[in-house]
């Protein structure tokens, strides 16, 4: 048996985010399903007679386990989550799981005030990057789980899909503590709808031009070739997929792990800026893009409003559940050998949790290969799960996809990931391309000076 995703050098490959409004929403040694039954079964045991000194430190009950997350109920994350929250309870008598909903946006924004806090939940997803996980890890307000990771073999997981588990007291991903845990992986791609392809006598475009000829037809037809979701993260990675279009892997590097300074005025971001404001002029993206959310963006998708929407991996399971008026498929964004993913959001429990024990004793659980292989039959990207027991045929598509990238050491990771509070900054400069309120040249001088102003201050 092997895993889904294949083992890749640390460093190179390293995808974002999303909830309610992101419908979150990216491997290593083979283990065999019963040898991780196994384990996993004897770290529950242990745990559970080590739960009362742990949560009796950390002033818990032993009894209750406060979770957030931000996957919708139907999407692969929710649906392999809410199993495993009845497995926990199931293993752990006596013990309820208190589970909150949150939105995507509510975390991000008010993460570093809650844990901060006495009102910070036992265990929480949380986005992954220096910008976020890393920069609460580097504020102290995470738990180390180095320790836990090697004890329970959640290290199993590839070293591509480690690079955002580790956090070095810079809060910058790729080495040192790990502060998260991912159960799955993500990346993005662009959706179809193929009856609308079909309409309209369209082929599936494998180069760049072939895509522009494509939104062509549509923009001729009087239809918006794509949903966009300007006043969030969708509009960024369309963003991001152009540039990396004419970008190289020591250009991500570069800009997401530091390794070598980055020219926001170079080929790479140059060519993105100015041809996202030509795919405005030309009728690709709506002009009133500028305002819409991600959540209306997927649902304009799933009504047949618009023939594509590009965005990532986590809306996979949902389209599955809510697209019933057409036929959908998948492909890769023409024409690009690297593509916005990584390891999907991770498990992280904060320091002031007060049930830590049985925080690492519900992460077990979503490891385990039953809830990984539903996970992967329920439109999701598993991490440790048995490749033959993913029978559903579009979730093979979303995985053989997923493995075409990550084989090919293709995962670029977001592009809000380098510097806090960047998700911010790059929604307002995409903002301005599609209002066409400032130029491309403003719009990279914009974003370039956060960016060039975190380096600073880390000495770079």
């Amino acid at each position: 048996m092997s895993f889904l995703v294949p083992p890749l050098n640390f460093g190179r490959v390293h995808r974002r985010i999303a909830g309610r409004e992101r419908r979150e929403a990216r491997a290593g040694k083979p283990v065999r399903a019963g040898t991780v039954a196994v384990l996993t079964a004897a770290s529950l045991v242990l745990a559970a007679c080590g739960a009362d000194a742990d949560d009796g430190a950390g002033g818990g009950d032993g009894k209750t386990l406060r979770l957030w997350h931000y996957e919708g109920a139907n999407s692969a994350m929710g649906v392999a989550w809410t199993e495993a929250i009845k497995q926990f309870e199931a293993s752990h008598p006596g013990v309820k799981v208190q589970f909150e909903e949150k939105g995507f946006e509510q975390i991000r924004q008010n993460a570093g005030m809650i844990l901060n806090s006495d009102e910070a939940p036992d265990i929480m997803e949380y986005n992954k990057g220096n910008a976020t996980a890393g920069l609460l890890s580097k504020q102290g307000l995470l738990t180390d789980l180095t320790e836990e990771a090697s004890k329970r073999g959640w290290d199993r997981i590839g070293p591509s899909l480690q690079t955002t588990s580790k956090y070095d007291a810079e809060g910058i991903m790729g080495d040192g503590k790990w502060y998260g845990v991912p159960n799955y992986a993500e990346y993005v791609m662009v959706y179809y709808n193929k009856d609308l392809f079909t309409k309209h006598n369209v082929q599936v475009p494998t180069t760049l031009a072939e895509f522009e000829t494509a939104m062509d037809t549509f923009t001729k037809a009087g239809v918006t070739p794509l949903s966009v979701g300007g006043a969030e993260y969708p509009a960024q990675e369309i963003f991001y997929e152009l540039a990396l279009s004419k970008a190289s892997r020591s250009f991500v590097d570069g800009f997401q792990l530091y390794k070598g300074k980055v020219d926001f005025q170079g080929p790479e971001f140059t060519y993105a800026a100015n041809t996202f404001a030509d795919w405005v002029k030309k009728g690709y993206i709506a002009k009133d893009s500028a305002g819409i959310k991600a959540e209306d963006m997927g649902v304009a998708f799933t009504q047949g409003k618009f023939p594509m929407v590009i965005s990532g991996s986590w809306w996979y399971g949902r389209f599955v559940a809510e697209v019933k008026s057409f036929q959908w498929g998948t492909f890769l964004f023409p024409g690009n050998t690297l593509h916005p993913g990584s390891g999907g959001n991770v498990w992280v429990v904060p320091k002031n949790a007060k049930n830590k024990s049985l925080a690492y004793d519900f992460i077990d659980i979503t490891m385990k290969p039953e809830i990984q292989n539903l996970l992967g039959n329920s439109g999701g990207v598993p991490v440790l799960a048995d490749p033959a027991a993913i029978t559903d045929e579009k979730s093979k598509e979303l995985i053989d996809n997923f493995n075409k990238v990550a084989s090919t050491d293709g995962l670029a990771f977001y592009p809000d990931w380098p510097a806090p509070g960047y998700y911010d900054v790059l929604v307002a400069g995409v903002q301005h391309l599609v209002n066409g309120t400032k130029s491309p040249d403003a719009v990279l001088d914009e974003i370039a000076k956060p960016y060039n102003d975190n380096l600073a201050s880390l000495g770079k």
